[in-house]
């Protein structure tokens, strides 16, 4: 009882400014550049660039070879097989 009597006092009282952020804030926090910080450009086997942060590992493929790939890269996928 004694948090909402606080509450309320504290909204009632002047100078109590409790507002969301406007749409300009949010927008210059926005179109802050993404920093990149401790990762390595590879070349995908699909031959694009992918920014990755994690080591480059040797994983076994179904037909018995090993494959590099790189880990944790930019995007939507975890690993990213390399171009040798």
């Amino acid at each position: 009882m004694k948090l909402l009597a606080t509450l309320v006092l504290a909204l009632s009282l002047p100078g109590s400014n409790f507002t969301a952020p406007t749409a300009a804030t949010i927008k210059t926090a926005a179109k802050q550049p993404h920093m990149h910080k401790g990762g390595i450009w590879y070349m995908a086997e699909n031959g694009h660039a992918v920014y990755c942060m994690g080591p480059v590992v040797l994983v076994s493929e179904p037909n018995g070879g090993l494959q590099r790939v790189a880990t944790f890269c930019q995007g939507d996928k975890a690993i990213v097989p390399l171009k040798d």
